[in-house]
Order: C-alpha cells, then structure tokens, then sequence
C-alpha cells in the first residue's frame, strides 16, 4: 500500500509540475508589464539558483566538481538555456500571449529532434516524421495567427520571433547537454547551468542600468518572481526529475504535453486571455504531433533498453 501511494504521489507531482510550468508564461506576462525584460531574467534565476544551490548541497552532501570539459559545457548551457531563452522569453511576453507562448514553445522537441538527427545521425521513424511535420504545421498555424500563407510577405511580429528565439536556445541547451554531460546528474547540470546563467544576466543587468528595478518592483512583480523561482524552476526541476527516476524516463517525459494546455487554461483563467480559433486549431495539431514523437521515442527506448533523458522544453 505504501508502494503504491508513493507512485500516485509521483504521477500528481507530475502533473502539478507541467502545471506550474504552464503557468511560468502567465507569471513572466504579469512580470513583464512592471520590469525590463533583463531585469524580470535576472530576479528569476537569482532567486532560483539559490533554491537550486541549497537543494544540490543537501542531496549531494556536497557540491560536486568539474572538469575543465564539463565547466566549459555548462557555461554553453548557461548562455543558451538561461541567459539568451529568458532574454527571449520576457521581450516575447511582452507582446504575446501566455497561451499562444506556451504553444509556440511546445514545438521545441520537433527542432530539437531534427537537429539531433542532423549532429548525432539519429534516425527517424515514420510515426516520429509524421508527428514532426504535424507538430511542425501546429506551430506556423499558431505563430501565423491562421494566415500560414502570409508568412513570406507579411513576418510575423518580434513577440512571436522571440518566442521562436526560445525554441532555438533550448534546442541548443538539450544539444549540448546531450553531448557533453553524460557524467553529470541532471539536477546538478540544470543548476549549475542556472548559476552561470544567472551570472551573465547580472551583468547584462547592471551594464544597462537595469538591475536596481529589483529593488522597487511592485508586490506583483515579487509574487512573479517567487513563483518563476520557486515553483517553475527550483519545485518544478526537482519533482521532474524525482519522476524520471521513479518512473522511467519515457513515462515521465509524456506528462510534458500537459505544459502547453495548462498555460492556455492558466493564461484564460488568470489573464482574462480570450484564444481565437487559429490558436485551437494550431494548438491540437501542435500537442496531437508532439504525442505522436513521444509515443514513438518511449516505443523506441522500450526496444533498445535505453530510458536516458535530455533536458525537458518547460518555461
């Protein structure tokens, strides 16, 4: 019975998590009316990497030790998926929508997969192509706003090609990680990884005067911050992760499907936020490709063995 309560445990840990990653695109859109975008990148992480510093020391009993190779990688983790996605993530917020942010992001396992095909050969099933190219058309309906065919003679808005900006930096962050952490766990890796971020975003912060916003951001703008530090980065990480080894890496990875539905609910719910019909319509396609590529990694691991995980696509 015991067993069994603690697996239940880790099945509503899971959903709570993609919950409160759904909801990092309503909390950075309430972030970003109050603070600059560098400013907003810059409170989030601090706060987090400290969460994650003190969760890392108490699990390891220790910090652990890098190599040179690993410390170089990490810092490329830092630069991709902290410091340029969150630059990306809030100048996108200012413009675009929780929902339809949260749509576009949840593409980013179609890119990453095919640039992984690209760097690491790996090949393609025909359910996973087909869940590519499905997902693929979800995300040009959503960015597009419905009109895919105006696209070449009418670009989309900055917000959108921020947004887009996410996806390529975290593409680049679970490549890297991939390739040059295989000896580091991924909660040490993920906060590590936060640090260095964090470090590049104070820089930038104080270099163009937008550090000291920090200290006199409304008490909206600290609830933000609290809830983008503690719930969608430090919680959310650790619960993820506590998933992936209780459960296996396929099954844990599935449960990411559910961020881009809750941010749309949160972003309704929250925000008074009203999804028009390309949003809908892009977004099942989006979500419907994306079970398709998941369906067929998880078939693949069974087959080989193998039930390793890269970096999940949350914030």
């Amino acid at each position: 019975m015991g067993e069994q309560n603690i697996s239940i445990m880790v099945h509503i840990r899971l959903v709570l998590t993609m919950i409160f990653w759904g909801g990092t695109f309503v909390a950075g859109r309430v972030l970003v009316q109050d603070l600059h975008p560098y400013s907003a990148a810059t409170g989030r992480f601090l706060f987090a990497s400290i969460l994650l510093l003190v969760v890392v020391r108490v699990r390891e009993g220790r910090l652990p030790h890098l190599s040179w190779r690993q410390l170089a990688a990490v810092i490329l983790l830092g630069l991709s998926g902290i410091f340029s996605y969150n630059i990306f993530f809030f100048n996108g917020l200012q413009s675009v929508e929780a929902g339809r942010a949260a749509m576009i992001i949840a593409v980013n396992p179609v890119v990453t997969g095919v640039l992984s095909a690209l760097i690491f050969r790996e090949g393609f099933s025909l359910k996973k192509i087909t869940g590519f190219l499905i997902a693929l058309l979800g995300a040009v309906t959503v960015i597009s706003r419905g009109r895919p065919d105006i696209l070449l003679s009418d670009p989309p808005g900055i917000g959108e090609l921020c947004i887009v900006g996410c996806v390529l930096s975290w593409s680049v962050y679970t490549i890297v990680g991939k390739a040059l952490l295989s000896k580091i766990k991924p909660l040490v890796a993920v906060c590590y990884s936060c640090v260095a971020g964090t470090l590049m975003l104070i820089s930038l912060s104080l270099f163009t005067g937008h550090l000291t916003e920090l200290v006199s951001m409304r008490m909206s703008s600290m609830y933000a911050i609290g809830y983008l530090a503690v719930l969608g980065t430090a919680l959310g990480f650790i619960w993820f992760y506590d998933g992936v080894k209780r459960l296996g890496a396929g099954n844990a990875v599935l449960y990411v499907n559910l961020v881009p539905v809750s941010g749309v609910i949160l972003g309704i719910l929250i925000l008074g936020e009203k999804p028009d019909i390309s949003l809908l319509i892009g977004g099942s396609l989006v979500i419907g490709g994306l079970l398709l590529v998941n369906t067929s990694q998880l078939s693949s691991r069974l087959k080989s063995g193998k039930h390793k995980i890269t970096f999940p696509s949350t914030r």
